[in-house]
């Protein structure tokens, strides 16, 4: 690896930096993308050597273990997005290490409509297609045209939105028993006024600041259970505050749990496991993460928070 990468590859590196909790251990590896095509080229290669590895974008959607990632991590870093006018409408094409709030802030300054309600979700569009990110009654699914996916049998395919099979936080990725790379997304858009659009990003942008904290943290912990919201049973469990270690449940928005500057991932595993077990105690309702647990964990510790098909 070291000869084929040369200084690309880092060893023994500390995700916590790359994470918007800014917590997690040591990846054996650490190699940093800046393109699609170089996205292609780097997993090629790491699957011809049979070296396992993961791809990290933003980091907001993961708990990353104490123990680190055994293997490589690719820092998905590939940014490029295009504008496109057509006859049939407006096309956005992005890479899948763009930002996704700064993608939809981008469409709303072309006075397009479709991708607003992403305007302040963190994370990358890979993540968001992998996990059908969403916010304000809009989601993924909703705008996802097609995207560019690569395998290590099928190489690169185009994936029209109907293959992702989507649901609520969840697509067939999660499922799938191969490895794949989501290299760029194009998602179908429609126009609007100025006015319009921004009128909604101020909206959003407002409601953000008023109910979301601030500080390190993960975004939603876990998934809304069938027409409730997994904040308010958390708080009318009176788990508010309630705290571990260095991880706290927010008291601004109890399905956000914050890190106080120096939680370990432990702690907040901890936490998650207290905040379930009380919610299923009062409601007879087991959360799910929203979260995906990422890296060297012990199988037997985690067996029931990961959901069928996500790779440890």
């Amino acid at each position: 690896m070291r000869e084929a990468l040369g200084d690309q590859l880092r060893q023994d590196v500390s995700l916590a930096p790359y994470t918007s909790s800014r917590i997690g251990g040591l990846a054996d590896f650490l190699i940093e993308v800046r393109s699609s095509e170089e996205l292609e080229r780097i997993a090629k290669l790491l699957w011809k050597m049979d070296m396992p590895f993961r791809i990290l974008g933003g980091g907001s959607n993961v708990l990353v273990s104490d123990r680190g990632v055994r293997g490589a991590v690719i820092l998905n870093h590939a940014r490029d997005v295009s504008f496109l006018e057509s006859e049939s409408g407006p096309r956005v094409k992005a890479e899948s290490g763009a930002s996704l709030g700064s993608v939809s802030r981008r469409t709303i300054e072309h006075a397009w409509t479709g991708m607003e309600w992403a305007s302040t979700i963190p994370g990358t569009i890979g993540g968001a297609i992998v996990g059908n990110a969403g916010a304000h009654g809009g989601d993924i699914a909703s705008c996802l045209e097609m995207a560019e996916i690569l395998q290590p049998i099928e190489q690169v395919e185009v994936w029209p939105v109907e293959r992702f099979e989507y649901g609520y936080r969840d697509s067939v990725l999660k499922r799938l028993p191969q490895p794949f790379v989501i290299l760029t997304a194009t998602f179908r858009l429609g126009t609007t006024t100025m006015e319009m659009a921004k009128r909604k990003l101020k909206e959003f942008v407002d409601y953000r600041q008023r109910t979301q904290p601030s500080g390190p943290s993960w975004g939603s912990m876990f998934k809304n259970p069938p027409g409730k919201s997994a904040g308010r049973l958390i708080d009318t469990a009176g788990l508010k505050g309630l705290q571990i270690g260095g991880a706290r449940v927010s008291a601004k928005h109890a399905n956000f749990f914050i890190n106080l500057g120096d939680a370990s991932a432990s702690d907040v595993l901890r936490l998650i496991r207290l905040v379930r077990k009380e919610v299923a105690e009062r409601f007879n309702i087991m959360l799910e993460l929203e979260v995906e647990l990422f890296g060297d964990w012990d199988p037997e510790e985690v067996s029931d928070l990961v959901i069928s098909g996500e790779s440890l």
